[in-house]
């Protein structure tokens, strides 16, 4: 499966990143180290059988490899138009996200120090991540 990230930096301006590869049924950190904003933003597809985790939370993307600064404009700057969804971390220093095939949508919960940081049983996506992009 495709993972893209969006967050606020420490110069309080969007941006979104992707694409980093995970297995299902794996866990993996994404964004490493301590989170530096309250919501972040989380596209995922599933490459083998399809589907997707989005939202209404509409950020720029791309097919290939990216890193993208601004929100805005995202069809007139040459990149996708995606909708994320949104992950309301609560100001924790960690925090992790199961992408799950069912109805009820992606579980979230703080992550305690010393867990891995992403359990990916099935269709599951980090909200912390660590850059191991294959495009």
């Amino acid at each position: 499966m495709g993972i893209a990230v969006g967050y606020k930096d420490t110069d309080g301006a969007w941006v979104t990143e992707g694409w980093w590869n995970l297995s299902a049924r794996s866990c993996e950190t994404v964004l490493k180290g301590t989170l530096i904003a309250r919501f972040y933003y989380i596209y995922a597809i599933d490459y083998d059988r399809g589907g997707e985790w989005s939202g209404q939370a509409y950020m720029c993307s791309r097919d290939k490899e990216f890193t993208i600064k601004g929100t805005q404009d995202c069809l007139a700057r040459g990149f996708d138009r995606t909708g994320f969804f949104e992950v309301d971390t609560g100001e924790q220093r960690a925090w992790t996200v199961q992408l799950t095939e069912t109805a009820e949508g992606p579980q979230q919960r703080p992550l305690t120090p010393g867990t891995p940081v992403l359990p990916t049983p099935g269709r599951q996506s980090p909200s912390q991540l660590p850059r191991t992009p294959t495009r």
